[in-house]
């Protein structure tokens, strides 16, 4: 393992770079890539502050943080315009696209040739059946007490689904994966709201049903409680993008370099979070996995001795 190439690197930080921590899949995923390659690469030191969005945002600001690796910039747009215009915290590099979206599994897609949109729903509610309301069919909604339950509940009542569906706001997000897990295993046709990427939607094979097309005015009124009139719009596709505090740039320029540089296709994080739900590995060997089986994405994040050195510590 001798040589210049592999040669113990100089951090450019006397200190240790800190990473905010969100706790969904593929934020813990990819803050440790991440971490890893900054340790093993860059030969500095990092740490994790387990967060949550705002807090995340104003700790950036504050520089308490160094890096956030995942900010979905439809949760936080004015938040983020706000602490971007203060010039402490800066966007540098788009991470993939996420999205939000109605599904059915494609063996229900399969059996129902002619359900290609929302719209048609009401036409199948008998294959959706609820088993408290039989009448009706079942639509598992958005967890109750989240951001988007008010989107699921506007764009239920604008689809004019109440007479043939109740919505079924589950009360927690593992509920909710645990429900449409168990439906899936036992190839029940189930249509549901979930967003992309996760470690769901990657390990199960899923049709989006057809929204009309995204119309900003609309969404503007479903995204809020009292929208009196709700009108049907495809969901906005969500950038999600690093962040990281302006000072932290101006003292750690490669790593800030190779932090802009993350970019990952959404077939392959979805992959990757199906991987991790298979496995059940934690965040830290899913990170590993990562590292090992998509080096043709990675690698192109950094310059080819920080490369080997990585490689070299799998």
């Amino acid at each position: 393992m001798g040589g210049q190439a592999l040669a113990a690197p100089q951090c450019e930080l006397d200190r240790t770079v800190k990473f905010g921590g969100m706790n969904w899949e593929s934020n813990l995923v990819i803050t440790d890539v991440e971490r890893a390659i900054i340790e093993k690469g860059y030969g500095c030191q990092t740490e994790v502050l387990p967060t949550e969005t705002l807090p995340a945002l104003a700790a950036l600001e504050r520089g308490d943080l160094d890096v956030n690796s995942e900010i979905w910039l439809n949760s936080v747009a004015d938040p983020w315009k706000r602490a971007e215009a203060t010039g402490k915290v800066k966007r540098i590099g788009d991470v993939f696209m996420g999205g939000e979206a109605w599904f059915i599994p494609r063996y229900t897609a399969e059996r129902l040739p002619e359900l290609k949109s929302a719209a048609d729903l009401p036409r199948f509610k008998e294959h959706f059946t609820d088993p408290e309301e039989p009448s009706k069919g079942r639509f598992y909604g958005c967890p109750a007490g989240w951001g988007c339950e008010v989107v699921s509940t506007n764009l239920y009542r604008a689809l004019g689904l109440e007479d043939s569906y109740t919505l079924y706001s589950p009360g927690t997000g593992a509920a909710q994966k645990a429900a449409l897990t168990s439906a899936y295993k036992r190839k029940q046709d189930v249509v549901f709201y979930y967003w992309y990427p996760t470690p769901l939607v990657g390990a199960m094979d899923l049709v989006k049903l057809e929204l009309p097309p995204y119309d900003a005015d609309a969404h503007q009124c479903l995204t809020s409680p009292d929208c009196q009139d709700p009108k049907p719009s495809a969901y906005p596709e969500n950038p999600v993008f690093t962040a990281v505090n302006t000072q932290f740039s101006q003292q750690a320029p490669q790593i800030t370099e190779f932090l802009s540089r993350v970019s990952i296709p959404l077939d392959d994080i979805n992959e990757t979070l199906a991987h991790m739900e298979e496995s059940g590995d934690d965040a830290a060997d899913v990170a590993e996995w990562f590292l090992k089986n998509k080096s043709a994405i990675w690698t192109q994040w950094v310059p080819a001795d920080v490369a080997e050195r990585v490689k070299a510590s799998l």
